[in-house]
């Protein structure tokens, strides 16, 4: 007897449909694995054989032969082990003969009691079976939540090959999972940590404003103890919520890393990812001999904070050139090349030199000028480039620090007015494909939109050679004085709005020389 069932792997972020092609023959019983499966795969058939029996099935005593198709791409993980087994008791007669099972994917690891256990990427795949034309998804329990977020088919959360069974034989039919869409809504808009928490810094502010506004990369430069690192953690919570589809684009990421929170269905605010400086190119860019997604991926649609941004090695900070310019990042490798998307803000932060009181007005530098000259030289000039906003945090006095009563406002403020400036690029960039942000701008869209009246053109022309910019220095700072003027909601960016966005990259001249 022959019978196909449809399971999915997972090739980067995407899922793809394998065919399970199950041949059964009443000869000499084998079981023979093809379909260039992966160690983990093969290994399926103690699992698959020894969970049968511990779910009170007998195991056929036929020859089964059981092709992944395609058969010319990898297979990798223990996603396949239900499908697996489902088609060889269908052969055996254990599972329905009648039941059509080409509406409907299967995914799961096989524990050898026959319980269903988790697996990664589980919304990936269940993508890829709505995509395949296919109503049905069956997926683990611990899976079934971040499935059932995709619209348009019906997931169920399977926690044994018994219950399974039952419900395709009909004795004992499953709930399908439902997505709780108003929940999402409500979770978007709650937040442990506010922006008034922080005291004083009120350029600081201004700046994370503008950013979070356009979208833009920003570095923090100042003393410890200023607050960098404080600010950097609230930049979230005055970003636009993640909208549904945001929402799915970053728990695709985080369900194939296999970071995605336990008992976490959907992830519903925007990513912060902090990593140490201690890490390598691999973990911030993503790789491997099977590629995994980086920082730069698991941070999609959020915020990368990298503190203390010299201690990083040189290697590791330039390998961020690329993916700040593309927002994706490619892996090749010998078995094949996937792509990660990585559009994310950067938030770096930084002592302005080793021992951090450099300038400071009190405190006593102990470094020498050559020791700081080298501190400070561990961020290229290219890198630098690709940092739109640059501001200094200067310590705080006792007044600033003690004024419990100060009126500071709220993350929900700040972020209607991010929204509203977010909206209105919006509406004046409608007819931009895949541009959602003022950081995007190429130079094509900064000629068309960023227009300036005669003073602004006047100040910029003056900027740039009196600064001596680069082409990629002047794009930014019409990029980030097109953010300030659509947080005045005026069209046509003026001379104070140029002053403001030169003033947010005169640092490079400070500390860079």
């Amino acid at each position: 007897m022959f019978t196909t069932v449809y399971g999915a792997g997972l090739f980067g972020i995407d899922g793809y449909i394998v065919s399970v092609e199950c041949n059964a023959q009443n000869r000499i019983p084998d079981f023979e694995l093809v379909g260039l499966p992966d160690l983990a795969v093969k290994e399926a058939k103690e699992r698959v054989r020894t969970a049968c029996e511990n779910s009170g099935y007998r195991f056929p005593a036929l020859e089964l032969t059981l092709n992944l198709a395609p058969a010319d791409r990898r297979k990798e993980g223990s996603a396949f082990d239900v499908a697996m087994l489902l088609g060889i008791l269908h052969c055996g007669g254990v599972v329905n003969y009648n039941i059509n099972f080409s509406d409907k994917c299967f995914v799961g690891e096989l524990s050898l009691s026959g319980e269903v256990r988790g697996v990664r990427g589980a919304l990936c795949m269940c993508v890829a079976a709505k995509n395949a034309g296919m109503k049905e998804f069956y997926a683990p329990e611990a899976n079934a939540a971040e499935a059932a977020a995709v619209e348009g088919i019906t997931v169920y959360a399977v926690k044994s090959m018994k219950q399974l069974i039952d419900h395709l034989n009909g004795a004992a039919r499953m709930t399908p999972v439902e997505c709780d869409r108003q929940a999402f809504e409500n979770a978007t808009l709650s937040a442990a940590i506010d922006f008034s928490d922080v005291k004083g810094q009120v350029m600081a502010k201004r700046a994370m404003e503008i950013a979070a506004a356009g979208g833009h990369n920003i570095l923090l430069i100042g003393p410890p103890g200023t607050g960098k690192s404080m600010l950097a953690k609230r930049l979230p919570t005055i970003l636009p919520p993640l909208t549904f589809d945001e929402a799915i684009e970053t728990t695709k990421v985080h369900s194939v890393a296999g970071t995605l929170p336990e008992n976490v269905s959907l992830l519903t605010h925007r990513v912060f990812r902090s990593p140490h400086h201690t890490m390598s190119a691999v973990s911030l860019v993503g790789g491997g001999i099977n590629p995994l997604p980086g920082e730069v991926s698991l941070a999609h649609n959020g915020v990368l904070f990298l503190d203390e941004l010299p201690e990083f090695p040189k290697v590791v900070t330039d390998s961020l050139r690329q993916p700040l310019e593309d927002r994706r990042v490619t892996i090749t490798r010998a078995n094949g090349r996937v792509t990660y998307p990585c559009s994310f803000m950067l938030v770096g932060a930084m002592n302005p030199c080793r021992c951090g009181y450099y300038g400071h007005p009190t405190k006593k530098c102990t470094c020498s000028p050559n020791d700081v000259k080298r501190y400070i030289s561990k961020i290229s000039g290219p890198m630098l480039d690709r940092i739109d906003i640059q501001i200094e945090l200067p310590s705080l006095s006792y007044d600033e620090l003690s004024a419990s009563n100060e009126a500071t406002e709220t993350s929900e403020t700040v972020r209607g007015r991010v929204i509203a400036a977010r909206k209105f690029a919006a509406e004046r960039m409608a007819d931009a494909k895949g541009i959602y942000c003022n950081a995007q701008l190429g130079a094509a869209e900064i000629r068309k939109y960023c227009v300036t009246d005669a003073a602004a053109s006047a100040l910029i022309k003056s900027a740039y050679e009196r600064l001596g910019m680069s082409a990629r220095g002047y794009d930014r700072i019409m990029r980030v004085a097109r953010t300030i003027a659509d947080i005045d909601g005026k069209e046509v960016i003026g001379a104070t709005h140029i002053a403001e966005a030169i003033q947010y990259r005169s640092l490079d001249k400070k500390y860079w020389g």
